[in-house]
């Protein structure tokens, strides 16, 4: 089984990855969170997913910001985050994929994204 969170703030945008993600593979078990805060105490009370899919535009903690700081956590750091975001402009894909482990743009083709996303787990597994 893996876990993964997401982190966006949009209700509908969790809703659906959540769904998508457990309807295309039952071995995904996927944590929903509402914001970079609500990811933190989840983590804090060792939720410890598999991969993180992070929104970048969320208000009070930015996608940028929760990086951050799981990236200064030393139990934290080794989780695989995948940036999934609305923003389409060069500055954020570039920074996304040098920062992450990928940048998805939503709207996202839903094999791409599975696809992409198995990659991820498969190279954090080796």
């Amino acid at each position: 089984m893996k876990k993964i969170m997401v982190v966006d703030d949009d209700p509908d945008d969790l809703q659906s990855i959540k769904q998508m993600l457990e309807n295309m593979d039952d071995e995904y078990n996927v944590t929903c969170a509402s914001s970079g805060v609500r990811c933190l105490k989840l983590l804090e009370n060792n939720e410890i997913p598999d991969l993180i899919l992070l929104d970048i535009m969320m208000p009070e903690m930015s996608g940028w910001e929760t990086l951050k700081i799981l990236q200064e956590n030393s139990s934290w750091r080794d989780i695989p985050v995948v940036f999934i975001t609305a923003r389409t402009d060069d500055f954020a894909e570039e920074a996304g994929n040098f920062l992450a482990m990928d940048y998805i743009e939503k709207p996202f083709d839903i094999e791409d994204f599975k696809k992409r996303i198995d990659e991820v787990l498969e190279k954090n597994d080796s």
